[in-house]
């Protein structure tokens, strides 16, 4: 039941941040679910250390976690758009 729900949240979290990056348009929704769960794992790695809290991978979902993991996903999105347009945007 954690995977689906993991895939549930990464998969909002994905949706969140291609809104904000403007790239929804691009995006179905198996690339949001990749976006959210691939900013969460960078979250786990950047976001983390530097401003505390806990990525929804370690599997506690709450709001901070949530947030945290979206700040993940924004940056993963930035560093996708830099380096296919050469702009975050």
């Amino acid at each position: 039941m954690g995977i689906v729900i993991l895939l549930i949240v990464g998969g909002l979290i994905g949706w969140v941040a291609s809104i904000i990056m403007r790239t929804d348009a691009q995006q179905g929704v198996i690339l949001n679910v990749v976006v959210g769960i691939i900013g969460a794992l960078i979250a786990g790695l950047v976001v983390t250390p530097l401003i505390g809290g806990a990525p929804i991978t370690s599997g506690v979902i709450s709001i901070p976690s949530v947030l945290v993991s979206l700040v993940g996903a924004i940056l993963f999105l930035a560093i996708v758009n830099l380096f296919r347009r050469g702009s975050v945007r």
